[in-house]
């Protein structure tokens, strides 16, 4: 076959592979906004702003929903944040220990305590920790049972993030730390965790959301009027109004803390990006 019979051969008809993706993502767009129309057009909107909008209700909740309960709510997650954070630190260094029962006993807490459902974690502070330990309380009481559960929850998720991070750091700032007369611990404290901290930053956020979100079991724990936090507090409210406003509200003080610290996460990764290029 000469090349004038190969350019006189019909060219195949087809899309071009970026004719397709743009096919696709049109049929996508039409999809979406098809789904759109359709819930919009067949949701009974009356219903729902009876149900979740009125806002009388909402303003009966102003100003405790803000001065108690989100207060309470960040109490918790603050003070559990800060004793996971010292806490999965600890259990970071035995995972990474060159004593065998040390890994061990790492090993076992964040298998364990990542497995079991955070709820659990919460009826076995309100429960078995009595019965275990009869007479004794556990120090700031209501508030103090909760930064140890969020810290409990926090430390298995928290010890593996300083793991990777600690391991991230070049073995050439340590063994330079050495040269320099460093100790081991000395070291490790001055030189790779500082370093550890910059890395695992994004991450450590991610994991302030989660635990700010779980700070809702600390119902489970038994609290008072004036120990609510935001998802007590709205569904009190709503059982006495039998309206779920108070419930939509609660919702929307958490996204007021989460969308934030979720716009730092990002910040932080990308930033983090940028430094590895």
């Amino acid at each position: 076959m000469t090349d004038t019979d190969v350019r006189l051969q019909p060219k195949k008809k087809g899309l071009t592979r970026r004719q397709r993706r743009r096919l696709s993502r049109g049929v996508q767009y039409v999809v979406f906004v098809a789904a759109v129309i359709a819930i919009a057009v067949t949701a009974d909107w009356g219903r729902l702003q009876n149900q979740f909008a009125q806002g009388a209700i909402a303003r009966q909740m102003w100003p405790d929903v803000i001065t108690l309960a989100l207060k309470n709510t960040v109490l918790y997650t603050v003070s559990g944040f800060v004793l996971g954070l010292v806490l999965g630190l600890v259990i970071a260094l035995m995972r990474l220990s060159s004593v065998g029962p040390y890994r061990w006993l790492a090993g076992i807490y964040i298998e364990v305590f990542r497995g079991l459902p955070a709820l659990l974690i919460f009826v076995f502070i309100a429960v078995a920790v009595p019965l275990a330990f009869p007479g004794t309380e556990i120090p700031g009481g209501t508030y103090g049972k909760g930064a140890l559960g969020l810290g409990l929850i926090g430390a298995a998720y928290m010890a593996e993030t300083f793991r990777a991070g600690i391991q991230a750091v070049p073995k050439g700032q340590m063994e330079a730390a050495r040269s320099l007369g460093f100790s081991p611990a000395r070291a490790m404290v001055s030189i790779i965790i500082p370093q550890a901290f910059r890395i695992i930053l994004p991450p450590l956020t991610n994991e302030l959301i989660m635990l700010f979100k779980d700070s809702s079991l600390v119902l489970l724990l038994g609290v008072t009027l004036e120990e609510r936090e935001l998802s007590k507090f709205g569904r009190d409210l709503a059982s006495t109004t039998a309206n779920s406003t108070p419930i939509l509200v609660a919702g929307l003080c958490y996204l007021l803390v989460t969308i934030p610290l979720g716009f730092v996460a990002r910040r932080l990764e990308a930033r983090a990006q940028e430094e590895i290029k």
